[in-house]
């Protein structure tokens, strides 16, 4: 079986106010949703909004809320600026910047913010991981074997 990731299901408290603050940020959502349930293409994979109770409910597991540091997604920009200019349009939808964009010590520039449920976002750009044409991260090829 080749791996994948192929969806990425967020639970929300509510799905219409996540739904917005994500539209806000530029996903357009897919007409394949409803009041319960959104999902927006994201490069590759989709990032689905769905009620945190139904979604505990679903997998049979107690109801929780998002962890400060359990999960991190993250947005790859091709420039340094980009990275301030995500973490405001984030805050201008409602989202919270937790840390502000600063120089790392892998020579990148980095940024978190959370969205109106606490999921909590990096925004990064990485000089050692370029982007292709539709702004997806452009690993390294795996290393051979010895």
């Amino acid at each position: 079986m080749q791996p994948r990731l192929s969806l990425i299901t967020l639970g929300v408290s509510d799905v219409g106010r996540s739904r917005k603050f994500y539209e806000t940020l530029g996903f357009v959502a897919s007409s394949a949703g409803n009041e319960d349930v959104a999902f927006f293409p994201a490069g590759g994979v989709v990032l689905a909004l769905y009620g945190r109770t139904a979604l505990a409910r679903d997998a049979g597991v107690s109801e929780s809320t998002p962890g400060a540091v359990g999960v991190s997604l993250a947005h790859n920009v091709r420039t340094e600026s980009e990275v301030s200019a995500v973490l405001q349009e984030a805050a201008a939808a409602g989202g919270r910047v937790i840390k502000s964009a600063h120089k790392v010590f892998w020579g990148g520039t980095v940024g978190y913010f959370t969205d109106p449920d606490g999921h909590m976002w990096e925004v990064a750009h990485n000089p050692d991981f370029p982007l292709d044409q539709e702004g997806r991260v452009m690993l390294p090829p795996p290393k051979a074997a010895p």
